[in-house]
């Protein structure tokens, strides 16, 4: 019997031996793989194909942009006698583009793995590729019929027309101007008077891209394709600015609105707190009266220059109120916070819109990639969620969540200009 025994263990040691070792080995491997797939080298190597990818989202966001106004062109000047394509092709490209944006962001976390953000890049990048494919051939497929079916004098004159209802709507952009620069400091509209002076140099680029085409369209053996091109990226430039500009107009008016009320709201807010405050323990209440000292100091250095920069100052407020809510954390009751959420609502969702302006006049005017395209569209989808809320407490949140994508979206924008000057 221990003879039978001792034949037993010479044989199972040494397997044991051999199959641990083997496992050890085997971990060890894996360890390593894992590892390499990790490492600086991989992040690397997949951030090049994440880089790629937002590249191609951003030809296609711009393509998409183009195609927006191709489509209502088309329906204005061809009463709906175009070809479909164009409008499918938009369908498309808006749907792979809203999609290659959102998985664009969760790829360019910081804890996202490298071999799923080569997979997703890799994905998202054919797919922008297929629908870039796609807007070619409807491209294709509408010139094609249009230089069959409209002439290019029926083209010119249906440019001008647009051209007049612009500078009609545009009204006198100079008296916008003046209205505000009256009224506010300087950096309240700036903006608006880079908008309009752009607005109307590009008007006046339109108009004489359109001569051009006119008289090389009454001569036969020459093409005025060209110059109608250029009219038409002029055309819209102006009216991207002209927009710019009524909003910007749009949001320091209403915030010289508003400013009293948020003003008051804010220092009702910090009463409440203080009301709060009594109730905590003496370390809890020494932090949270720190802060409320500091908010109220900020609040009357706001209220100083509140009429000269109002839209700075509902930006500023709106910012101390989130402060002053991450500092009373989760020290209020279910009431004040719905109390709070409603008064500081209105502020935010300003703030929001306003940044989101600023973004956008600031991405409008210069090559930006992918990352500062997300955030914008992701701040965009922020507002209209809070907008639709119907929970207080949910709307502020996602406002607050706009207001901080459009200051990184501009952030993004202003560095891509500076790297270009």
């Amino acid at each position: 019997m221990p003879e039978g025994i001792g034949a037993i263990l010479a044989w199972l040691v040494p397997a044991a031996i051999v199959f641990g070792v083997t496992a050890i080995a085997l971990v060890a491997i894996a360890w390593a793989v894992r590892r390499a797939r990790r490492s600086p080298r991989a992040r690397a190597a997949a951030d090049a194909v994440r880089k790629d990818a937002g590249t191609a989202l951003v030809r296609l966001d711009d393509e998409v942009a183009e195609l927006d106004l191709e489509v209502g062109l088309s329906g204005a000047l061809y009463g709906g006698g175009a070809p479909v394509s164009l409008r499918r092709a938009r369908l498309t490209a808006q749907h792979v583009r809203d999609e290659g944006f959102d998985e664009y962001r969760r790829i360019s976390a910081a804890d996202a793995l490298p071999a799923d953000i080569r997979r997703a890049a890799t994905r998202i990048q054919r797919r922008a590729q297929e629908a870039l494919g796609l807007i070619a051939s409807a491209r294709s497929e509408h010139s094609a019929w249009v230089l069959s079916n409209v002439a290019a004098t029926t083209q010119i004159a249906a440019a001008r027309a647009r051209l007049e209802r612009l500078r009609a709507e545009m009204g006198d952009p100079a008296a916008l101007v003046s209205e505000l620069s009256a009224r506010f400091a300087e950096d309240e509209w700036s903006a608006a008077a880079r908008a309009a002076h752009n607005a109307l140099a590009e008007a006046e680029e339109a108009r004489r891209h359109l001569d051009a085409a006119h008289a090389q369209a009454a001569d036969p053996t020459r093409s005025a394709l060209a110059e109608l091109g250029a009219a038409e990226r002029s055309l819209r430039q102006a009216e991207a600015d002209a927009r710019i500009l009524e909003e910007t107009h749009r949001v320091v008016m209403q915030a010289a609105q508003a400013v009293p009320d948020e003003l008051d709201a804010a220092r009702t807010a910090l009463r409440h707190a203080g009301v709060t405050r009594e109730h905590l323990e003496p370390p809890d209440a020494d932090r949270l009266g720190a802060v409320i000292h500091e908010v109220s100091a900020e609040l009357d250095a706001i209220e100083a220059d509140a009429a000269r920069r109002p839209s700075r100052a509902v930006d500023r407020i709106a910012r101390l109120r989130d402060r002053l809510d991450l500092a009373l954390g989760d020290a209020r009751t279910a009431q004040q916070r719905l109390r709070g959420a409603r008064t500081a609502l209105p502020g935010t969702l300003a703030a929001a819109r306003a940044a989101i302006a600023q973004a956008e006049a600031s991405i409008a005017h210069v090559r930006t990639d992918a990352d500062a395209r997300a955030r914008l569209i992701s701040s965009q989808r922020e507002l209209a969620a809070a907008r639709q809320a119907q929970d207080p407490v949910a709307a502020l949140d996602a406002a607050r969540r706009a207001l901080r994508d459009a200051d990184d979206a501009k952030a993004l924008a202003d560095f891509a200009r500076l790297g270009r000057t």
